[in-house]
């Protein structure tokens, strides 16, 4: 339960330090949200300005405004989007099913291909097949993911005609997607994957293994891949939230709808309250992502629950 407790505790600290952060650096930015939502209407009055900057609170200082947001959002209000004039929950409740679906489709890529190319550069005997998949996981993590669209775009989409290229329509429309943001979180999965296969199978208990009669294939799925399994799991947490994070690339490259595209539009349009919605839900999934991880850990290696 203690181990617990500070899992829980760490994740709280978390998300207030990704609040924090965010507000900070949004009230550093220049610019005049509603300057830049009056600009789109013919009614630029003072009288209007002050109205605006009291019903979004904007009149107030910036530490009482910091307060007031912060205990609106641990109270479930999110406020109303300046750009929509909606909900922010509204707004961000419509685009987060986009993102999540996005991402745990990344996170089969990743798997799919960590493991494939960790077990592959274990087994196989040619040394030069060897050397190409050790050198996979650093190519991955040297091209751009917005370039590694583009080219799956002119690719899969414009020269082979198989899958569409933007939108979220049907589930071959995320499949580029998912490749482009699961592959280059898989480069991480694959070399601590590799390393600690490549460890067990030198190790004198594989030795011991063989000696015993066992075969390669029992040492490797039955015993050095459930020792590979705690580091991966690590690396799985942490891709995952970085998938998220990252997500306002990929659905800007094709032009998908998810937190990404909604965070995108509220920085330029300097609409606080959505961006800090933004945040706060990609802080919570991160921290859910990863307080997961550390539950499973004690499940996985009982020495930690014995701790």
């Amino acid at each position: 339960m203690r181990y617990i407790g500070r899992r829980l505790l760490y994740a709280v600290f978390v998300i207030w330090a990704a609040y924090t952060i965010t507000w900070l650096l949004l009230y550093a930015l220049p610019g005049d949200p509603i300057g830049i939502m009056l600009a789109a209407s013919n009614d630029t009055t003072p009288e209007t300005r002050a109205a605006l900057e009291a019903e979004y609170g904007l009149d107030k200082p910036p530490i009482l405004q910091y307060f007031t947001l912060l205990f609106s959002l641990v109270t479930g209000d999110f406020g109303t989007s300046i750009q929509y004039g909606r909900p922010v929950v509204d707004v961000l409740f419509g685009a987060l099913p986009h993102t999540v679906l996005l991402g745990l489709a990344a996170l089969v890529v990743t798997v799919v291909v960590g493991f494939s190319i960790a077990i592959l550069a274990n087994t196989v005997r040619s040394p030069w097949l060897r050397n190409v998949l050790f050198t996979l996981p650093p190519a991955f993590l040297s091209f751009p993911i917005f370039l590694t669209g583009l080219l799956l775009i002119q690719i899969f989409a414009f020269q082979l005609h198989l899958l569409p290229a933007v939108g979220n329509e049907g589930l071959a429309s995320i499949v580029l997607p998912a490749v482009t943001a699961g592959v280059p979180a898989s480069a991480a999965v694959a070399q601590v994957t590799s390393k600690a296969l490549s460890e067990y199978l030198r190790s004198p208990q594989a030795a011991y293994l063989r000696a015993r009669g066992l075969g390669p294939g029992r040492i490797l799925v039955g015993h050095a891949l459930r020792n590979a399994i705690i580091p991966a799991v690590t690396i799985l947490g942490m891709e995952f939230g970085g998938i998220l994070a990252g997500a306002v690339i990929t659905e800007t490259v094709f032009s998908r709808q998810g937190l990404g595209r909604v965070l995108q539009a509220g920085v330029l349009s300097q609409d606080i309250p959505v961006v800090m919605g933004v945040v706060l839900f990609s802080a919570v999934l991160f921290v859910i992502s990863n307080l997961v991880v550390d539950l499973v850990y004690p499940w996985l290696d009982p020495r930690i629950r014995k701790a």
